[in-house]
C-alpha cells in the first residue's frame, strides 16, 4: 500500500507525518532518517489498529469517486 507523507524541516531537522493517518509523524536529523522512522511509525501504526478492531464490528466498503 502507499502512503502520501508531508515532510518539514525545522531548526533541528526534518518532521514527517501521514496525513491519512491521523496522529502518525516522526521525525530525523536528515530527510533520509525522517523517512525511515516514518515507514516504522506507519507499521506500528497499523499494527496497533489492527489490535483495536479485533474487538469491534468492522465492514469493508468500496467507493468509486468520479
Amino acid at each position: 500500500m502507499t502512503y502520501k507523507v508531508v515532510l518539514e524541516k525545522n531548526e533541528s531537522g526534518y518532521t514527517v507525518h501521514c496525513p491519512q493517518l491521523r496522529g502518525c509523524w516522526s521525525q530525523g536529523k536528515t530527510k533520509q532518517e525522517a523517512l525511515r522512522n516514518i515507514k516504522e511509525a506507519i507499521k506500528t501504526y497499523l499494527e496497533s489498529l489492527d489490535e483495536v478492531l479485533k474487538a469491534k464490528e468492522v465492514h469493508e466498503l468500496h467507493l468509486v469517486l468520479k
